[in-house]
């Protein structure tokens, strides 16, 4: 999942000409929601964009409250252009989750933040309407979000499983074995070099 997050001094969705949703100080957040997504990409999105510190203390020190601190508002809208991979110079968005299931995972978003926080702080556009967004941008604060990778391709989980196999019996090897093995190979081999290149050579005999 990918979000942009703006603090803003005030934000606003319309509809043709009737405006649906408005903030005053707070974030406005843009959702892109990826076919691959889970429940843990909205617990990642909610626990960051919650508390983010993006706006300043009771002193004026920047970077110090998040919008829970300060108590301010937090308007969402879904927009899956976000999961744009251009081809040349022509979108593709067959990254994004199709609609019929992107809106009910993006409702999701909206109640875990509401159960999160202050319900009423959190606004909404319309899913899937022609939406005008205004955005007045505070600073301006623009931050990218994309909720970590979490493989799903069998392969591709077996790869990192035997990376991190690979990685285990490297740590359990101590230094000291390590060097024992070196100390062997260049007793059984006179002519091997110590280092990366005696552990080559020494590989390579049958």
């Amino acid at each position: 999942m990918k979000a942009i997050v703006q603090r803003v001094t005030k934000a606003s969705v319309s509809v043709g000409e009737e405006q649906i949703s408005s903030i005053g100080r707070g974030l406005c957040v843009l959702f892109g929601i990826s076919v691959e997504d889970t429940q843990k990409d909205v617990d990642y999105m909610v626990r960051k964009i919650l508390n983010l510190r993006l706006f300043e203390d009771e002193n004026g020190r920047a970077w110090s409250r998040s919008v829970m601190d300060r108590e301010l508002e937090v308007l969402c809208v879904s927009q899956f252009t976000l999961q744009c991979i251009l081809k040349g110079n022509k979108p593709d968005f067959h990254s994004a989750m199709p609609a019929e299931l992107a809106q009910p995972f993006y409702n999701n978003i909206l109640e875990q933040l509401r159960v999160a926080y202050k319900p009423e702080l959190i606004k909404d556009g319309h899913f899937g309407a022609y939406m005008q967004v205004h955005i007045q941008n505070d600073g301006p604060v623009t931050i990218q979000l994309e909720s970590p990778a979490h493989p799903t391709d069998p392969k591709q989980l077996s790869k990192l499983e035997k990376q991190q196999q690979r990685k285990e019996k490297t740590r359990s090897k101590g230094p000291s074995e390590s060097r024992e093995k070196g100390a062997l190979r260049s007793k059984g081999d006179p002519n091997a070099s110590s280092g990366a290149e005696g552990d080559v050579s020494s590989e390579r005999e049958p």
